[in-house]
């Protein structure tokens, strides 16, 4: 049985600019990110386009399901896809390339 995390949040950090949101961790970063009142790049939101694609500088996140548009190369690269990925601490996300 997993923990409940509905009421756990944690701190995001979106670089250049500096700007910050509450990374809640029952939620994919892309949805706390736009209910921060941020805006991120997106299109699927299934994990699929990497539309959202970041690096992720620091943190760590999960997934419920491996996305299929990250490749073992990316995840390397510390590449993730927001609209799918779940926070496990405080993050860091830049725009990729």
């Amino acid at each position: 049985m997993q923990p409940d995390t509905s009421s756990l949040f944690y701190t995001g950090r979106l670089e250049p600019d500096g700007a910050t949101f509450d990374a809640w961790a029952d939620r994919p970063l892309l949805q706390s990110i736009e209910e921060g009142g941020l805006v991120w790049p997106s299109s699927c939101q299934a994990g699929h386009c990497r539309t959202c694609v970041a690096q992720l500088l620091a943190g760590t996140v999960r997934y419920e399901v491996q996305p299929a548009a990250l490749s073992a190369e990316d995840r390397a690269a510390a590449l993730v896809l927001p609209c799918v990925a779940y926070p496990c601490s405080d993050v860091v996300l830049q725009p990729a390339e």
